[in-house]
């Protein structure tokens, strides 16, 4: 692997994500800024752990809830003028908490439900934010796009802690929460600035019903997806120990003021910043992206451990140093793996599914360890979470995510479409497609392997059933039949393949013994049998 494509720099040469990545930047300070803030402002006001740990839920619920709606809309509407609009409500959310604090209204409810406020305003961006990246980059710089993004946040968590800890005693909290929603208009101005240059396809648009069964259909039938969402999932619930204990352990345990509170989030943001540009390219240099999770597994138990040992200052921001560069190397990773393995048509959903599943994680984590901690302790919970981890360790080999070698997510060319005396409309169906061919003998078995794949390709991009049948009178022919719901979805399900999918389906055709396999259609039309009417 030569060094230009693990570079983590390159997609900075594009002009257009250079100046999002650059507006994400400051807007990302301002947000660590206001979340150090938020939790000193719930710190004074309250003395629980719990309500701290409360913090985390609160701002990942939101993607557990609302993050699918807004995926099935990135794939739905102009994903430009979505990102306008929810960077409007972001703004609007930070400053109203700002203008309640300067009233001096808030208290720890009002903080939860700001935070939850701006949650679904991250929510909703979110989607269509990774869903614009690749539009915006080629599929070489991808990687390295994917990885700056986790290098934003962690540019921002190193910078916007550490100066929200320094200003905070001087301008105050309310003043930080309106820096907050400057921050995010600027990132609105760099969007605006931004004129995408690729044609989406301009297939037939789905309801918001439609949308949430294609996502679903099309999870249930791609294992590769379901490989990425389980592993998201469970990584998420264990991960989530370091947003909901990490403040709580060193504003209760090591009583820290403001700005060693800065300190810790800037201290967990410089090892999540070391890890993305030097731990991260060597480790894919060096081994697979199963073989990486599995190394930041093992560093997260340790982080741990040392978490429920260390209560010296300066050793416990080393320790949570190496809480973040854990926490990049699975999460960059695991983010990679998801973006190869989905299709363009539905990666604003698929991407949705996957941020529900990990902040899904994070948000039922935090509560369970915040739980946890106020009953049994710091200690005990986080040893309890040390060995949930070296267990979680198991399905690494069952559930690899090293499948993405084999597979190639690129659109395929658009199929040509078959031409009729009578052309079909679009809700004519359903729509019956029929391939006849011939096996022989010594290819059956692998034959009846890649129906298996064909079947699932066909299943997850919209058919509604896949038949294969074997003739009674000469054993070796086969007869496939795929049917779609309508004429129009016939025309999505060819659409929506990708070059790994077309290969297949080319590979089938080409089993038939001599000639090329006969491909027949066919409409079904019940009410004409029902009620015969002659055909001139």
């Amino acid at each position: 692997m030569s060094s230009t494509s693990t570079s983590i720099w390159i997609a900075l040469r594009n002009p257009v994500f250079r100046k999002l990545w650059l507006a994400s930047v400051v807007s990302g300070c301002c947000v660590s800024a206001h979340d150090m803030a938020a939790t000193w402002v719930m710190n004074l006001m309250s003395p629980s752990p719990f309500l701290l740990s409360l913090l985390s839920t609160a701002a990942s619920l939101p993607f557990f809830l609302f993050t699918f709606p807004a995926g099935a809309l990135a794939d739905m509407v102009n994903r430009k003028k979505l990102l306008c609009v929810m960077h409007g409500w972001l703004a609007a959310a930070a400053a109203g908490l700002a203008l309640f604090g300067w009233l001096r209204l808030l208290n720890p409810t009002l903080i939860l439900v700001a935070v939850f406020l701006l949650g679904i305003g991250f929510a909703c961006n979110a989607p269509a934010w990774t869903s614009v990246i690749p539009d915006v980059v080629t599929k070489e710089e991808l990687p390295s796009a994917v990885t700056l993004g986790g290098v934003q946040m962690n540019i921002s968590g190193v910078i916007g802690p550490a100066l929200g800890g320094l200003i905070l005693p001087l301008i105050g909290s309310n003043w930080v929460f309106a820096v907050n929603a400057a921050g995010f208009l600027l990132v609105l101005v760099a969007i605006l600035s931004w004129h995408n240059r690729r044609k989406r396809s301009r297939a037939p648009t789905e309801s918001m019903l439609e949308s949430f069964v294609g996502a679903v259909r099309y999870v249930r039938y791609s294992r590769g997806i379901q490989v990425v969402l389980i592993r998201a999932l469970l990584f998420s619930l264990l991960i989530s120990v370091i947003p909901a204990l990490l403040p709580a352990v060193g504003l209760k345990a090591l009583h820290l003021n403001s700005s060693h509170l800065g300190i810790l989030f800037t201290s967990m943001a410089i090892g999540s910043l070391l890890g993305a540009v030097f731990v991260v390219p060597w480790a894919r240099a060096h081994f697979s992206s199963n073989d990486v999770t599995v190394l930041a597994s093992l560093l997260i138990a340790a982080v741990y451990i040392l978490m429920a040992a260390v209560r010296h200052l300066e050793t416990f921001m080393a320790v949570a140093a190496l809480a973040g560069l854990g926490w990049t190397l699975a999460a960059s990773e695991l983010w990679v793996v998801a973006q190869q393995a989905m299709p363009g048509w539905t990666r604003g959903r698929l991407n949705a599914a996957t941020i529900m599943a990990s902040q899904g994680g994070i948000a039922i984590g935090g509560l369970a360890w915040g739980a946890t901690a106020a009953f049994t302790g710091f200690e005990y919970t986080l040893l309890l979470a040390t060995l949930l981890v070296c267990f979680n360790l198991s399905v690494a080999g069952p559930l690899s995510i090293d499948f993405i070698k084999l597979l190639d997510a690129e659109p395929a060319h658009p199929p040509n479409i078959p031409t009729f005396p009578t052309p079909p409309n679009s809700d004519d169906g359903p729509i019956a497609v029929v391939a006849e061919v011939k096996v022989d003998p010594q290819d059956l078995n692998q034959f009846l392997e890649l129906m298996r794949e064909l079947r699932l390709i066909y299943l997850r991009n919209g058919a509604s059933s896949v038949r294969l049948y074997e003739s009674l009178a000469d054993r070796s022919g086969f007869r496939l039949e795929a049917v779609s719901p309508t004429w129009k979805e016939y025309l999505l399900v060819h659409r929506r393949m990708t070059k790994a999918e077309r290969e297949i389906l080319d590979r089938f055709l080409q089993f038939h013994a001599g000639e090329k396999a006969a491909v027949y259609h066919y409409v079904l039309i019940t009410k004409d049998i029902a009620n015969p009417t002659p055909r001139i």
